[in-house]
């Protein structure tokens, strides 16, 4: 029983160079012009693929490849493929698109088309060749969306062609290898001298298969069996079926042989390269023929069809946005996520970029460690980052600190602060990056009367930065810098991180959070615990004044260079964890491997750690918080809720206010009263060893 034989239509693949090539010629030379344009495309044997999950061979589809170099006509195709020219008409307005006469425009290339299909020979011309396309555009220049509809010429026979009982099976299997390879080097030879275009003649015989050009079939198969006769071409289509150029070959053959009867061996050639050893030939071969048809009426076109359909597979235009490629920020914007984006594909597909992206972060110290940090915090996708320094770009910055270089120590070196947040605009257009010069007051820092005024306005001006963040980094040179930093977040119930470097040793640790509301339902079941402490909750004395009469290396942060970049790193790493935890900011202490029930998506979450660069270790502690704390109890905290301003003048101003406020001057006469109680031995007078 035969089968109609079903064909694979060409689907066209546009590589992205094409549009811009297009908006070239039509800016240099189309301009408001309208005319038909000789373009040229490609096509190659078509490809599979194996599927990972089910080993089965998985067809590419059919494809036309039209690329930047479709507007040169001399260009040649790749090895083993097929070059053929099309016409353009590209339309100067989308309703000149949507109401153009298709039906009149097919009919004009399929008419020609015919001409040749119809004539007595072909060959590497371009005048006679069996296959073309029309492609019709609209470029709107202005947002960089092309409207485009392809249309592939093929001709319908009728009756319909059949395949016999056999079908379509591996050409191996009739040829054999040998002969196969006898058509390689046969097809390779006549591609050298121009003869094949994309179909060709085989016939076999004792010594193998030899190869043939079309327009010499009488010549060719002189004497040859019938059933030794076989018409082949470059098939495009990696489906079961033939591909399209078949059509017209076929149409072409039966004009070219009206009265001998409609019957063909045919091979689909689909081998690109010779096939490694233990595989097999990937070309097809099969029987057709029209049934009860010795040939056809002379100088009749018979019915064409040919115009593509669209991603909704409808018969309609494909619309090509090339927006988001050609604006180079957009374009950063999808590139610089990709490394996250992987991270979700099979590592952790529970990660939330959306929540990390959204965190809006504050920098306090734009020095080495803010500059590590900002890095890091785009490395994450975070778009928002504001730093605050009051400092200037020294000479001794830019080889430690990664957004300076030598420009920026000019003239008295560029304010900090806004100096980073240009370079990180630099580095990634898409983020939010904001400078900000301020001094921050400190306990043990008296404030001269004049400057009242101005230190009242920069505590406001601080308060609105925490206001509109989410995360607060204290990246400060000195202790004392970081007390108002530390009440502030606390009292907004801020995430906060504090990072501080010593020689060789660093700590990062997330300040602990207010009382907050109960957990979300999706948090589950998390282990109840104290309170975390702060950064000064493991002190007895208040800060104070730490940075009078200091030498040179007291005054800058001696550090071994690779510790800023661990720390930092780390401080980033420990905020986008707590992020990713179900409770966020209240997200309970976890270090260990064994208590994932406190962990996040990316593992442990812990309060503090401690580094240390000499044994190549860092050792997590987690610690409670202070009643008697400076920086983060409840009566240090609501003083500030109620005094403001007023609050931080006197911790400046008076020495022992804070020790006072917070109890620790009880403490410390608790300790003099229980010294002053102690029994000394007489005997143990000095000089008595």
């Amino acid at each position: 029983m035969s089968l109609i034989v079903q064909f694979t239509p060409f689907s066209s693949t546009v590589h992205p160079s094409f549009w811009h090539a297009l908006t070239q010629f039509k800016l240099d030379v189309l301009k408001l012009d309208a005319p038909s344009v000789p373009i040229r495309a490609s096509y190659s044997a078509g490809k599979t693929v194996v599927d990972r999950e089910t080993g089965k061979e998985v067809g590419l589809g059919c494809h036309l490849l039209l690329g930047e170099d479709a507007f040169d006509l001399d260009a040649k195709p790749a090895k083993h493929a097929v070059s053929i020219r099309g016409t353009l008409i590209n339309f100067n307005t989308i309703e000149e698109f949507k109401s153009s006469d298709k039906t009149a425009l097919f009919n004009t290339v399929t008419d020609k088309l015919w001409s040749t299909v119809s004539s007595g020979s072909i060959s590497s011309s371009p005048d006679t060749q069996l296959n073309t396309f029309l492609l019709i555009t609209f470029a709107d220049l202005k947002k960089y969306k092309y409207y485009y509809w392809f249309a592939f010429p093929a001709f319908m026979a009728s009756p319909l062609w059949e395949i016999s009982e056999a079908g379509w099976g591996m050409a191996e299997d009739v040829l054999g290898g040998e002969g196969l390879e006898g058509v390689w080097e046969g097809l390779t030879a006549l591609e050298t001298e121009g003869g094949a275009e994309g179909a060709w003649l085989v016939k076999k015989g004792k010594n193998g298969c030899e190869v043939g050009r079309v327009d010499q079939w009488e010549e060719f198969f002189k004497d040859v069996p019938e059933q030794n006769q076989v018409v082949a071409f470059l098939d495009p289509s990696a489906t079961h079926n033939p591909g399209w150029p078949l059509r017209n070959l076929l149409s072409h053959l039966r004009a070219l042989h009206p009265s001998r009867p409609s019957a063909f061996n045919i091979l689909c050639w689909r081998d690109s390269e010779r096939p490694l050893a233990g595989k097999r030939w990937a070309s097809r071969y099969g029987r057709i023929s029209l049934p009860g048809a010795a040939g056809q009426a002379q100088g009749k076109r018979p019915a064409a069809v040919g115009w593509e359909r669209n991603v909704q597979g409808k018969l309609g235009p494909k619309l090509a946005d090339l927006a988001p490629m050609m604006d180079p920020t957009r374009l950063a914007n999808q590139a610089v996520d990709l490394n996250l984006k992987l991270m979700r594909w099979r590592i952790l597909p529970d990660l939330d970029l959306d929540r990390i992206s959204s965190t809006r972060c504050l920098l306090l110290g734009a020095g080495t460690l803010g500059c590590y940090v900002a890095r890091t915090l785009m490395g994450w996708g975070v778009r928002t980052i504001t730093l605050v320094d009051s400092g200037r770009v020294s000479f001794s910055n830019p080889v430690r600190q990664p957004l300076f270089d030598f420009e920026d120590c000019l003239d008295g070196g560029k304010p900090k602060a806004a100096c980073a947040a240009e370079h990180l605009r630099k580095i990634f257009p898409g983020v939010n990056a904001r400078g900000v010069e301020m001094t921050i007051p400190m306990p043990g820092h008296p404030i001269p009367p004049s400057e009242v005024g101005k230190v009242k306005q920069t505590v406001k001006d601080l308060e609105e930065l925490y206001d509109t963040h989410d995360a607060v980094f204290l990246l400060m040179d000195s202790r004392e810098s970081r007390w108002l930093p530390t009440v502030l977040g606390t009292t907004k119930n801020k995430y906060v991180l504090n990072a501080a470097l010593g020689f060789d040793t660093y700590l990062v640790m997330r300040h602990g959070a207010r009382e907050g509301p109960a957990p979300p339902p999706e948090a589950g079941d998390h282990p109840q615990h104290a309170r975390l402490g702060c950064y000064y909750c493991n002190d007895i004395v208040a800060p104070s004044d730490s940075l009078t009469d200091r030498t040179l290396d007291q005054m800058c942060t001696v550090t071994r260079p690779g510790l800023a970049p661990i720390a930092a790193s780390t401080a980033v790493e420990l905020l986008v964890s707590m992020v990713q935890h179900p409770l966020g900011i209240h997200a309970p202490p976890s270090a260990g491997k064994d208590d994932d029930d406190r962990h996040s998506v990316l593992g442990a979450v812990p309060h503090q750690l401690r580094g240390y660069l000499a044994r190549f270790n860092s050792i997590p502690i987690t610690g409670a918080a202070y009643e008697r704390c400076t920086g983060c109890s409840d009566i240090a905290v609501k003083e500030y809720e109620k005094e403001g301003f007023n609050m931080v003048q006197r911790a400046c101003d008076e020495t022992g206010y804070l020790e006072q406020l917070t109890g620790l001057k009880d403490l410390y006469d608790e300790s003099d009263a229980v010294m002053e109680a102690v029994e000394w031995d007489g005997d143990d007078a000095e000089g008595d060893f």
